[in-house]
């Protein structure tokens, strides 16, 4: 509208936790008086999923959603006016509004190509002879809580496995493999716990590789059967000692396997996607790969692990997921605000990033 100089939706932070209340603003400046029916506030969680499939022959769009808030509020007005409409005078003008987010398990923000889960204030201005200006103010949601210092995340996995080398009818010797994995519950940027001992039996050196993968499962429900997409993405891989035949190897990950900025853990909160993450050792030859492999799921958590009786906390920080998973490798377009081009290259700059999820990181930096 011309005669509304600033719209704005203004919050306290850029990420809440699930039971928090969150408080912030309606920024309204006026150039005019005008008649002003009601302010309206919507705060909501959602989930979407949308792809295309090819169903008989036809390429098809197929969709679903899943609300975790629907919440609403009148903040300036009445909600039936039948009389006299108030008239909002001119100048700068302060709305203030304040929420609750419900204290159940709330999915993290997430936004990838096949699914997203947003949570966000809409506002609208309700002007009764023009069309109401909208606004929309997003924010992070940290879930759900996964705190690792839980008993089931605390007590250690032993994998062990193990495999014969042959020619023809005899038996040239073993290789073990047996790994211990601390814990399983991590927050990004904290080192993932591991030894392996590795004993090496047979007639070829052998080497150790680690890899971790993000697994993501997304499903649209479509009455019996529904629609889902699996992707798998490497989050890191290391090359680890290599072990000379008739040999015995310990390894121990010391600070190798430094977790990067990604999504929490999802399963079993929201019906549309599920987020996992698998760690597997393997044991490679020079002639063939994966000639063993043990494989153990890893947590990604929101509250740090703790050492007992130590007055040292972790200090958490919360930044943007990496490139290489998902929830870090795509942004939708309605959040970069790009520039026209102009013939000019030169002037060129990356567009500005409106809105991107935040994930719990530790600030390893006071260790260094």
């Amino acid at each position: 509208m011309d005669y509304i100089r600033e719209f704005d939706i203004q919050l306290e932070r850029e990420y809440y936790y699930a039971g928090e209340t969150i408080v912030g603003n309606v920024i309204l400046e006026t150039i005019e008086n005008f008649k002003l029916r009601t302010i309206r506030v919507i705060l909501r969680g959602k989930a979407h999923a949308e792809w295309k499939v090819l169903l008989s022959g036809d390429r098809r769009t197929v969709k679903d959603d899943q609300f975790f808030v629907d919440e609403r509020q009148i903040i300036w007005g009445e909600k039936n006016l039948e009389t006299t409409i108030p008239i909002l005078p001119r100048g700068a003008h302060k709305f203030p509004f304040s929420f609750c987010l419900p204290e159940s398990s709330l999915p993290c923000s997430f936004e990838s190509r096949q699914c997203y889960i947003r949570y966000f204030f809409k506002v609208t201005i309700d002007i009764p002879y023009a069309s109401p200006p909208q606004g929309i103010k997003y924010f992070t949601v940290i879930g759900p809580h996964i705190d690792c210092m839980e008993e089931q995340y605390l007590k250690p996995i032993v994998l062990e496995n193990r495999k014969s080398t042959c020619c023809w009818c005899c038996k040239k010797g073993t290789v073990n493999l047996r790994c211990v994995v601390a814990r399983s519950a991590y927050v990004c940027k904290e080192s993932i716990k591991l030894k392996v001992t590795i004993d090496n039996q047979g007639e070829e050196e052998v080497k150790l590789r680690v890899k971790l993968e993000q697994c993501c499962e997304f499903f649209i429900d479509r009455g019996v059967l529904g629609v889902s997409k699996d992707m798998k993405h490497l989050v890191f891989e290391y090359g680890g000692c290599h072990v000379k035949p008739h040999t015995r190897s310990k390894w121990d990950s010391s600070n190798c396997l430094v977790i990067p900025p990604m999504p929490t853990t999802i399963v079993h909160i929201c019906r549309l996607v599920q987020i996992y993450y698998l760690l597997t050792v393997y044991l490679d030859t020079d002639k063939d790969y994966d000639i063993l492999q043990v494989s153990c799921p890893i947590t990604i958590g929101t509250v740090p692990f703790r050492i007992p009786n130590s007055n040292k906390t972790p200090i958490v920080k919360y930044e943007h997921a990496c490139p290489v998973v998902e929830g870090g490798m795509y942004l939708a377009p309605e959040f970069l605000l790009g520039q026209v081009y102009d013939g000019n290259e030169h002037h060129l700059r990356e567009p500005v990033v409106l809105y991107k999820p935040l994930y719990v990181t530790v600030d390893k930096s006071e260790n260094k």
